[in-house]
């Protein structure tokens, strides 16, 4: 199958289905199985290797090997064998699962989910609500901390979650699509910098900054190009943060469309953050042209919408190029 073809038989009906059904929780999703299978293993291995330092690494780099070996070729061996025996039910195995590797209805219905209970001046409510998509500690938040949070949050998965996996899912359907959600998945559970994952977390997370450097980039190009398209944004104000902000974090690749959004609203992100009961000191990303406000959670996930958008035109545009 032709990139084109893949993109407009594939890509565009699982795109279509994410914007229709979203995540309902109730529905089975290889996210969770991946989440499952990444904290079973890792009490295997962790049994299995000593506690060291040397130890901890090689547990670690095996788990960011087997994860994705495991969902990105059981992914591969399905559909080889459906595809030559039964092509309409490998076409929809692989739309199905296709969708369910994109997140744009999520994350909007998760961050969204804040607004009501501001609303209604139900502070505890909206942070309750945000403390399901963010991974600070959400007490402290006052209104606008948790408006940030949510625009902070889906201006950085815009990225890991909409254009990353679209982008893999191009170039190598949905096996590549897998490896790319299983290495996500992973550093978003041990990728962390703490006693427990220093360690063991460090192949993980280096393998996500690998596969996530030309998306996050990218996606905060064309974010930028969102918020010349859209009203109510800024794509020059977008542009000149995104190139001054992008690098304003400690992973190589987070803040790319948090700062194009920033510019493109014309409002301040990140600064300290509690995690775990401690402060922690952050840079701002965007100037602080005007307060955050509520209505800042729907203009970031337009902007999503729009990212998502523009990443597909590219990729028809690409596919029409190498078929010429």
């Amino acid at each position: 199958m032709s990139l084109t073809a893949h993109l407009i038989l594939i890509l565009l009906p699982g795109v279509v289905l994410d914007w229709l059904l979203g995540d309902p929780h109730w529905m089975p999703h290889p996210v969770r199985w991946m989440g499952r299978a990444i904290a079973w293993l890792e009490g295997v291995l962790r049994r299995a290797f000593p506690k060291t330092p040397a130890g901890e690494r090689l547990a670690g780099a095996l788990l960011a090997l087997l994860i994705p070996a495991t969902f990105g070729g059981g992914s591969w061996l399905l559909l080889e064998g459906l595809w030559g025996r039964f092509p309409c039910l490998a076409w929809l195995v692989e739309v199905w699962f296709t969708y369910q590797l994109l997140a744009a209805r999520a994350l909007q219905r998760e961050s969204m989910a804040v607004c009501p209970p501001l609303a209604a001046g139900d502070l505890a409510g909206a942070r309750e609500a945000v403390s399901r998509i963010v991974g600070r500690d959400t007490q402290r938040l006052d209104e606008m901390g948790v408006v940030k949070a949510a625009v902070e949050t889906v201006a950085e998965n815009t990225s890991d979650g909409v254009t990353a996996p679209l982008l893999f899912l191009a170039l190598g359907g949905l096996p590549l699509g897998m490896v790319y959600k299983a290495v996500n998945t992973m550093d978003s559970m041990v990728g962390y910098r703490n006693e427990r994952y220093c360690w063991f977390g460090t192949a993980a997370a280096r393998l996500d900054d690998v596969l996530n450097w030309i998306p996050a980039r990218l996606s905060g190009l064309l974010m930028c190009l969102a918020a010349a398209l859209l009203p109510g944004c800024s794509g020059q104000r977008a542009l000149r943060v995104f190139v001054r902000d992008r690098k304003k974090h400690s992973s190589p690749n987070s803040a790319h469309t948090e700062a194009a959004c920033a510019g493109a609203l014309g409002v301040r992100l990140a600064g300290d953050a509690w995690y775990f009961g401690k402060k922690v000191s952050k840079p701002t990303i965007g100037d602080d042209l005007r307060p955050v406000e509520r209505a800042d959670v729907a203009r970031a996930c337009r902007l999503m919408y729009a990212t998502e958008l523009l990443t597909l035109a590219v990729l028809l545009g690409g596919g029409s190029l190498l078929a010429a």
